[in-house]
This record gives C-alpha cells, structure tokens and sequence, in this order.
C-alpha cells in the first residue's frame, strides 16, 4: 500500500514484492496517538480485522466476536502444538521489537485460551471489516486504485492508493485517518471549553493539528474540518485576550502590593529614631523582605522597569534604616557610657553617707543625689542595674538608721502628746475676762512653762495641738489690747479735743441757721441743716470714745 499520488506500473513493483505493507509518503505527518491507538502501518489481514472493532466502535458483529482474548502474540516458546505445520504464514508488516520469553510462572498464572478449530488462513479481502466512517462519502476510487477526496467545490485531490485492496476498504483506510484528525480537532475543541488547557498549550497544539492536516492524505469532509480549525484559532484567540486581561489585573495588582511593601520600608525608615522601637521595627524590615521574595517568586512578573525602580526605592530605604540603626546605637552607647560614669561617681557619694548620723542634712544630701541619678539617663541594661542596686544599698541602710531613731523618737512623742492634750484641757478651763484677767494671765504663764517642758510631739499632732494653745492665749492678748485703750491717756485727751472742736462746731452751725431762717433764705438754711446733722453724728460718735 502507498499513499502517494498515481503512479506507473514501475513505481509500484515494492508493492508487489509485499502487498500487505502500508509505505508512507514523505510528506505525510502520523496523527497524535494521544486521541488514538491507529498503527500507521496497516496490514488488511485477519489481525487487522479482528483488532478493528477496537478502532472503530461501529465494527460489525462478526469482527469482534474474532478478538483474540489474550492481548499480547504468542511467543515463539508455546507450549501449544501447531497441528498444521504445512501451513504457509501469511506475510505480516515489519516485525516489532520481539518481547522477553515468559517465565514458567507466568504460564502457570495464565488462563488457559479455548481450544479453537484448525482453520485455512483466509485472504485478507474475505475478513470482515469495521463499518466505515461517514467520511467516505467525500472520497471516490479510480479504476486503476487511486483514491481521490472530494473538496467542499467538486473537486477533486489524489490521496493516494491501496493496493491489494478492495475499494471500500481503501476509502475506509483513508477515512479513517481524516476521522482521526477531526477527533484531535474535538478534542481540542473540549479541551478549549474547559479551563484546564492554557492559551499558550492551545496555541501549541493547533499548530501541531494544523501542521497535521496541512496536506494529508485523507478522506473527509476538508471544508468542516477548516472550518473547525477556524473556530478553534478564534477560540484560541479568545482564551490568550482573557489570559492577558487577567494577567495584566494580576500584575497591577501586584505591582499594587509591592508599592504598600515599599511604603512601608520607607515610614519605618522615616521615623524619628528617638521614637523607634526597634526591635519590632527591625524585625518588621525583615519580613517586608520576605514578602517581597516571596512576591518575586510566585506572584505575577512586573515590567522590568517598574520591578527595577521598586526595588531601587526598596533597597533604599532598607539601607537608611539600617543606617539609621547602626548611627543610633552607637549614639547610645556613648550616652550609656556618659550616663555609667555620672552614676558610678552618685553611688561613691551616697556610700560615703549611708553611715552619717546627722539625719536631716544627710536625707537632704541623698534627695540631691536622687535627683541628679534621674538627670543622668540610662546605662546599658546590666549596669544601670548593677549601680542601681548599690546606690539603693547605700540609701536604704542611711534611711533604715534614721527610721530606728525616727521610731523611738516617735513612741517618745506619743507619751509627751498625752501631757499637752491635758495641758489643754486646763487653758480652755481658766476663766479669761476684765475681772479676773491678771489672774488668768499668771495661768496661762504657769501652764506654758509646764508645756515647753513637755516636749515634742509627733509631726502629725503639732498643729492640732498648737492652734489650740494660740487660742487661748489670744483670748488674753485681746482683753488686754482693749484695757489698755481705754486707759491710755494721749488717746482720751485726743478724745476730748475732737469732742470739744466738734461741739463748737455745731452750735456756729446752729446760730447761722437761725440766721438764716430769719433772712428767709431757705437754701442756705437747707445746706445748714445738713451739715449740722453731720457734725452732730460725728460729735456722738467722739463722746463714745471717751467712755
């Protein structure tokens, strides 16, 4: 069999050296065997009938009731004997890579095949064959074996030629082949409805169906078959267009995520080092980093440019932050060791005064060192604590001294507060008015001289009981205030002079306000009355002075 154009009868003496081979044209390309299992070389023999119905599911009855049910040929090594060695063996194609010889213990697992009847091999014409494809109705066969494929206008191509062969046969051949292309094209078509199948892949495999086709030498409906690979390229197209519509979204988006990483580097790397914390700042720069790898990894590919002046503005602010942070703690080291060295010097002072008795100026001496400890600011963690607790040492065994005295002092004072709390009560008895004033003066002096002697009392009572003496002893101090006014004698003859001037002054006032009534001048007789009414409260308010 060849699949060519016609031929002279020269042309085909290989096939009549062996009618059952199939010879393929250069410029044939074999369908994909991922959409079937179609041999490229075909024998029209017995095998070849009895393996069509798996090819073809429209095979007749009788073909596949002639399936071998063992899916591999017998090796050479069957035990089964041949009860016709005069037979002659058909030709076959070109032999297969013969397999390995089975073991004996694959026999024993095989089921034994039905013993079949000893039958003449057949010429391969009488086999029955598989129904044939609609696909022939587009194909005719010369007289001299030629197979012609009738094109979509009524033309005709060659395809090629099948000897030994009868026509149906020949078209059915051929067919088959453009049934396989269509099948590859339908698949395609599926797979194309779907989403599992890239532009990219589609693309690849049209071009691969389109490089198939190209000028096969099949029989078929052509025109369909164009026009399905014609839906297929706008399918195709269809399918790359959403693909880069969505890869565009996705790389904006992407290049949206990038933009807040860089964002973000850059406030970190912006903030005022005095109010970093950098140890969540530090690590927060790390993982910006991270995501961006991550990004780079398996998020969408930007543009080289925009992925490169990201990257630039990135990098940037990582550096100055790292800057920034190395410039930082070396500030602060030098801070840490100024701040040791003040401290160092507080703690000697303050262990020089842990041991002083003079409890008011040292406790003053220590609040001094207190507040310059604060001013000084921080060493490194370690020292500052290891100062700390030294300087604190020092002050609590000076104040823990003091508190011993301060305690005794205090149950002192508790016992001298109960002698002036009596005391007081004996003041606010003594009776304090003209009559019995020197009397209740010699008390009180009594008493404050009994008070002084008493001592001191706890901070927490000495106003209480203070304000409560001043009390009484301003009492007597205004009695006496008021005795002595009344018998100061510069007071009472300054009295009676005003007294004197004030009643000359009225009876003048009177003697011209009879002068006037009797004038019957009545507004200086008004003006008279009221200046006599005034001097007349004032010379009462003289004459009470002087009681």
């Amino acid at each position: 069999m060849s699949e060519q154009t016609p031929t002279t009868p020269e042309s085909e003496e290989p096939t009549a050296t062996e009618p059952e081979a199939v010879q393929t044209a250069p410029d044939e390309v074999q369908p994909d065997t991922s959409v079937t299992e179609q041999p490229t070389d075909v024998q029209p023999t017995a095998e070849e009938a009895e393996a069509a119905p798996e090819a073809e599911p429209e095979a007749a009855p009788e073909a596949e009731s002639q399936v071998e049910p063992t899916p591999a040929p017998e090796p050479e090594a069957t035990p089964e004997p041949d009860p016709e060695p005069e037979a002659t063996p058909e030709p076959a194609a070109p032999a297969a890579p013969r397999p390995a010889a089975p073991s004996p213990s694959m026999f024993a697992a095989r089921k034994p095949a039905a013993p079949r009847p000893v039958t003449t091999p057949r010429p391969a014409a009488a086999q029955p064959t598989a129904a044939p494809s609609d696909s022939v109705k587009h194909g005719r066969v010369a007289e001299d074996g030629t197979v012609h494929v009738i094109l979509a206008d009524g033309t005709e191509r060659e395809v090629g030629s099948y000897p030994e062969a009868t026509p149906d046969e020949a078209l059915a051949y051929f067919a088959r082949k453009y049934d396989e292309l269509a099948a590859n094209a339908d698949l395609l078509t599926a797979r194309l409805a779907g989403t599992e199948v890239s532009a990219h892949d589609a693309r690849k495999s049209l071009a691969h169906l389109k490089e198939q086709i190209g000028d096969a030498h099949v029989v078929g409906d052509l025109a369909a078959l164009e026009a399905t690979v014609a839906r297929l390229e706008e399918s195709v197209a269809a399918k790359a267009a959403v693909e880069a519509e969505a890869k565009a979204a996705a790389k904006a988006e992407a290049g949206v995520r990038r933009e807040k990483l860089v964002a973000q580097a850059e406030k970190l790397a912006a903030t005022d080092p005095a109010k970093m914390q950098w140890k969540q700042s530090s690590a927060r720069i790390r993982e910006l980093l991270d995501e961006w790898k991550s990004h780079q990894r398996s998020g969408p590919r930007l543009d080289k440019d925009v992925e490169n002046a990201l990257w630039q503005r990135f990098s940037a602010a990582r550096s100055s932050f790292d800057k920034m942070r190395k410039t930082w703690f070396a500030q602060l080291d030098e801070e840490h060791a100024s701040a040791r060295s003040v401290k160092e010097r507080l703690v000697q002072d303050a262990e020089a005064l842990a041991t002083s008795k003079d409890w008011g100026a040292t406790a003053g001496a220590f609040k001094r060192l207190m507040q310059e400890w604060k001013q000084a600011g921080r060493a490194s963690r370690s020292d500052d604590d290891a100062l700390w607790a030294r300087f604190k040492a020092a002050q609590d065994s000076f104040f823990d001294a003091k508190d011993e005295v301060v305690a005794a002092e205090e149950a002192e004072f508790t016992e001298n507060l109960k002698v002036k709390e009596a005391l007081l009560v004996e003041a606010e008895a003594i009776t304090i008015d003209e009559a019995h004033l020197e009397q209740a003066k010699g008390e009180l002096r009594k008493l404050q001289e009994r008070w002084d002697a008493a001592g001191k009392v706890p901070r927490a009572d000495i106003r209480r009981v203070e304000n409560r003496l001043r009390a009484v002893e301003q009492q007597v101090r205004d009695l006496e205030d008021k005795q002595w006014k009344r018998s100061d004698p510069e007071l009472n003859a300054r009295a009676q002079s005003m007294v004197d001037q004030l009643e000359r002054a009225v009876q003048g006032l009177e003697s011209d306000l009879a002068a006037a009534t009797a004038a019957g001048d009545d507004k200086a007789a008004s003006s008279l009355e009221a200046e006599l009414a005034t001097k007349k409260i004032w010379l009462d308010s003289a004459r009470g002075g002087l009681d």
